[in-house]
């Protein structure tokens, strides 16, 4: 496995996570989405400045962090980053996260607004359509796979994630994968993605309808994990949330358009 720079091993709750913790004052919890890792933070952390406590985090199944044989619902995740922010002693704070870390932020949020001062919801809202999901699990499968070399999954990622910026998949190929015998496979264990995938099935329109701290949704206008019909329904659902949708995007805003979402987090802090 190739060496990472500034990560740190915490124990929170019954899994150790790995976690890049930068900068002081007021924090703010980073929440990839699903296959991917704390890495694609990077460019927004080096937006937002040292003047906040950025927290990336590796959730359970992914990067270097612990990789459980079950638990991969709502509950679990959330229970994995409330016990980390108690053992950082570090909150109330803001929790942005990405698709599946927009889930996990608002359920976070909704169950625990001691430590939830606000939440950007970045490309994920109830709503989504069983058939994305459909969509979804079939290309988290295909990425189970071993790759020749690292051409190889610049190659894939770049058919994958064609708005990607070059640097941006670049840090996915260098957080991502670790050398495996004659290739190179993804950290991301293949089991617990297809259980986290089939946990995303679980709506939470009952914690978006009930969560009281502030939220920012953002949505890529190109995204096709969530639909405009499912993003109008989220709206609908809360009239009061900041909805901001992003022009030229599709479902991974963090890593093609990283100063929008700092702005927003910036945002959000002000207002507290």
């Amino acid at each position: 496995m190739r060496t990472i720079k500034n990560l740190a091993y915490i124990r929170a709750g019954g899994v150790r996570l790995c976690v890049r913790d930068r900068g002081s004052g007021a924090a703010v919890v980073l929440l990839h989405g699903t296959t991917a890792n704390l890495g694609v933070w990077d460019a927004v952390v080096e937006r937002l400045g040292g003047g906040l406590r950025t927290i990336a985090i590796d959730q359970r199944g992914h990067g270097r962090s612990d990789k459980p044989a079950a638990g991969y619902g709502a509950a679990d995740y959330c229970s994995d980053v409330l016990a980390l922010v108690r053992a950082l002693d570090c909150g109330p704070v803001v929790v942005a996260g990405h698709s599946l870390g927009a889930r996990n932020a608002i359920v976070l949020g909704a169950l625990h607004p001691e430590v939830v001062a606000g939440v950007v919801a970045v490309d994920y809202t109830p709503f989504v359509e069983p058939e994305v999901l459909d969509d979804l699990e079939t290309r988290v499968r295909g990425g189970d796979r071993l790759f020749a070399s690292e051409a190889d999954i610049d190659d894939y990622l770049r058919s994958r994630y064609p708005l990607m910026p070059v640097d941006a998949v670049r840090r996915r190929v260098t957080y991502g994968y670790v050398e495996d015998g004659a290739g190179f496979r993804a950290l991301a264990d293949p089991a617990a993605m297809v259980h986290t995938v089939r946990g995303l099935r679980t709506d939470f329109a009952e914690e978006t309808r009930r969560i009281t701290v502030p939220v920012t949704l953002l949505r890529g206008e190109h995204s096709k994990i969530v639909s405009s019909s499912a993003y109008a329904a989220a709206k609908a659902l809360r009239p009061d949330f900041r909805a901001v949708e992003l022009p030229g995007l599709d479902h991974y805003v963090p890593e093609e358009s990283p100063g929008a979402v700092a702005d927003e987090i910036t945002r959000l802090l002000k207002k507290e």
